[in-house]
Formats: C-alpha cells, structure tokens, sequence
C-alpha cells in the first residue's frame, strides 16, 4: 500500500483503504478501481490523499525493499553476537517487510 497524492492518482490503479470526507462519510470503497473521472470528483471534493495498492508511485530518494535490507544489515554487522540486539535486527526486518506488503 502507498499513499499518494490524489494529483498522482492514475486510471487503473485501486484504493487501497476507503476514501472518507472529513465527516466520516464514505466516499469510495476499499478496492475500487480508480477512474479518470472518479480522480477528477475526488479531486474536485479536495480530497487531498488516497491509498492505493502496491507502491505505483516512485518517490525520489526513496530506496528499494533490498536496499533497506543491506542498509538494517551493515547497521547490525558489527553485533552479530549480542543476542538481545540480533532479536531487534529481526524484528526490525519482520516489520520492514510487513509494511512493504500492506
């Protein structure tokens, strides 16, 4: 799941957690298949942000799934043999792939 600016919003893509107005009122459903016309309403009504599935919009700067597993890697290189600090490593990494997933 990534959230996006509605301004990046393509046809095609599919919401990933349902679209609300600030009165709690649901606009679109989890899993619709966004439209060009739906993008335009959404953006017409100033909804601002959407979630969506997958992670369709590449950010700058921002480092692929493998990359953050080098970098939690070389962090942790040099406790290898602190037990309490390899759990956290492992932790870590569960959460980092889980959040990747969603």
């Amino acid at each position: 799941m990534q959230e996006i600016l509605t301004s990046q919003a393509r046809e095609g893509m599919v919401l990933a957690r349902d679209v609300i107005t600030p009165e709690g009122r649901v606009l679109c459903g989890r899993g619709t298949t966004l439209s060009t016309n739906l993008i335009e309403r959404l953006a017409r009504m100033e909804i601002t942000h959407i979630a969506v599935e997958g992670h369709p919009v590449k950010v700058p700067g921002e480092k692929t799934l493998k990359e953050e597993i080098e970098d939690l890697d070389e962090r942790f290189s040099r406790v290898e043999d602190i037990l309490p600090l390899m759990y956290l490593k492992r932790k870590l990494l569960e959460r980092l792939i889980a959040s990747r997933r969603s």
